[in-house]
């Protein structure tokens, strides 16, 4: 999956935060929800205007985050 193809990121729009395509739900709503272990189905309800992609695309953007950057994890 192209996330990019889902998501787009503009410092005009929601002050450059990362934001689903057509939307101005921001990709970190979507994340924050399936981590406090909301279902993508759940939050597909909450939110009309989001489809299954965006949950995957959104999934597909933290991991090329995560691959990105090192975050150290205290001993």
């Amino acid at each position: 999956m192209d996330w990019r193809e889902h998501i787009w990121i503009d410092p005009e729009r929601m002050h450059g935060v990362a934001c689903m395509r057509g939307t101005r739900i921001p990709v970190h709503v979507i994340l924050d929800n399936l981590a406090a272990g909301e279902t993508a189905e759940r939050i597909l309800g909450e939110y009309p205007t989001l489809h299954a992609d965006h949950i995957r695309a959104a999934l597909a953007f933290a991991a090329e985050l995560a691959h990105e950057r090192v975050v150290p994890i205290p001993a």
